[in-house]
């Protein structure tokens, strides 16, 4: 080998060895900006059902990304009604935040419909004991939200057709009342209305 063959080894050695290092700060950046090298502590969620919910989907306290979703599964036995657990991966640094959070919701963010999962504070209640499973709200359900709305529409079609009604029989009564008052203002100027033979 030459010496000409060795300074391009080398060369690209060196190069390879920059492109690894420069991946591997690209890899680490990214880890610790989605919180993968910060500790976590597992809370377990329970819901009647998760409306789309999917791992790796964040956890939000008042708006705040305070975790992600690490797993959803089934229950063996219902606790409460519920049939499905989410573990969720909270940061460790927000332990005493979420302590305090009362409601757990699944939410559904942005147009494409993503969802997550909202933990809101209640001023109120007291602090969760995070050894034990957390009832969580049912998901708003589209399809339940479209099935009320059409309700609601035939309800108000039917108020519409019965308020319709209610007007034709004031106006046929408001008709017949000008009759008769047309008769009687006739028979008033006539002088008959008082006759009786």
């Amino acid at each position: 080998m030459d010496k000409r063959d060795f300074i391009k080894r080398l060369y690209a050695g060196i190069f390879f060895i920059i492109g690894l290092g420069l991946i591997m700060v690209v890899i680490l950046a990214i880890g610790m900006e989605k919180g993968l090298t910060q500790p976590k502590f597992q809370v377990t969620v329970l819901f009647r059902e998760v409306g789309g919910l999917s791992e790796g989907a964040p956890v939000r306290l008042s708006g705040v990304t305070i975790g992600t979703v690490a797993h959803i599964d089934f229950l063996k036995e219902h606790i409460r009604g519920r049939s499905v657990k989410v573990i969720l991966n909270i940061f460790q640094r927000y332990k005493e935040q979420f302590a305090q959070g009362t409601r757990f919701a699944i939410k559904t963010e942005g147009v494409l419909g993503e969802k997550l999962v909202e933990i809101s504070i209640d001023d109120v209640s007291g602090r969760l004991d995070l050894t034990q499973p957390i009832i969580g709200e049912d998901p708003l359900d589209v399809q339940d939200l479209a099935n009320t709305f059409t309700e609601a529409a035939v309800s108000f079609k039917d108020a519409s057709a019965s308020i319709d009604d209610v007007i034709d029989e004031l106006q046929n009564i408001s008709r017949a009342t000008r009759r008769l008052m047309h008769r009687v203002e006739e028979r008033l100027l006539d002088g008959t209305l008082f006759k009786i033979f």
